[in-house]
């Protein structure tokens, strides 16, 4: 059925933030202030909602939990009357010169949007409850930039095999000697210069599959065909998937990843339409994707302005 403007409520935003994470909440924040309506949709996935305590965002020495950061920074943007809401952006399309975006019971148009709804990891087979149990309680993490100081010294393991698994392994070798790489698959697939590295750099490598992930009090175990290992922490090194599909549905340009692509002002290749965050190639960090969303808010308040819809 085609959508006309007539479908959606008369009000119309000036940008529409999908994704209420580290990057989103930090537009909203900058639009806000700016004086642009914005309304900010979230459905309360962002990954930063699982870090335990983070010890790598500037300004916090003591560390802040993602819960409580994101709680902050809610906070901040509602102070400047930013919008927002707990709803699931289904469909955004372009109409007359302008988005109109689709949500359960409701529809909203505006003359930008900002996608900024990251990335979902790919987790290990075991029960979802117990998964993020083990990763409120610092036994599975899967950003060794943020925390691998975090364990220093400590037994880890981490899965995956071929280049992730490797990287991952040989990252993590800079904090501790006891290191193990294990194969979700029966054997590994590294190549022989990989092999040789992972062995001069004295890192244990078992073949899977990986059988059982049992967390216990301070330990994690991990079970193979053949034996039982224990660990203060592991790494999954499986990769993740970007969440572009709404940025697809609107035409814009994914790589081969499926990242959305973005020039120097995180536009994309469709006009108006802006990405920020974990969702665009680059580096898995609070701050980057918060820098990035600066600048995307920046880009956004100025194409406002020299359309004069800013004009008080």
């Amino acid at each position: 059925m085609a959508l006309t403007t007539n479908a959606f409520e008369d009000e119309v935003n000036d940008c529409v933030v999908i994704g209420g994470g580290p990057a989103g909440l930090t537009a909203a924040i900058y639009l806000a202030r700016f004086n642009p309506s914005v309304t900010v949709f979230h459905d309360h996935s962002s990954r930063a909602s699982m870090i335990p305590m983070s010890h790598n965002y500037a300004g916090f020495p003591d560390g802040i939990s993602g819960i409580e950061l994101l709680a902050r920074m809610n906070a901040q943007a509602k102070r400047y009357r930013a919008a927002i809401r707990s709803r699931t952006i289904t469909t955004p399309r372009k109409v007359d010169n302008m988005f109109a975006a689709e949500f359960e019971n409701g529809s909203i148009r505006s003359r930008t949007v900002l996608l900024a709804t990251g990335v979902v990891n790919r987790r290990p087979a075991m029960p979802k409850a117990t998964h993020d149990d083990a990763v409120a309680r610092g036994l599975i993490r899967y950003c060794s930039v943020c925390d691998g100081f975090e364990v220093t010294d400590k037994s880890v393991g981490v899965i995956g095999t071929g280049g992730k698994g490797f990287r991952e392994a040989i990252f993590l070798r800079s904090y501790t000697r006891d290191l193990t790489l294990i194969s979700p698959k029966s054997v590994h697939d590294l190549s022989e210069t990989e092999a040789l590295s992972l062995a001069q750099h004295r890192i244990r490598v078992v073949a899977g599959p990986v059988a059982a992930i049992e967390p216990d009090n301070d330990t994690i175990r991990i079970t193979t065909p053949t034996a039982t290992y224990s660990f203060a922490s592991i790494y999954p090194a499986l990769g993740s998937d970007a969440c572009s599909t709404l940025a697809s549905r609107i035409g814009a340009r994914l790589s081969d990843e499926g990242c959305v692509r973005v020039d120097g002002h995180q536009r994309t290749t469709v006009s108006g339409f802006f990405a920020a965050g974990d969702v665009v190639a680059g580096l898995d960090q609070i701050s980057h994707a918060m820098g990035q969303a600066g600048v995307a808010a920046t880009r956004i308040r100025n194409e406002l302005g020299e359309r004069a819809t800013l004009v008080r």
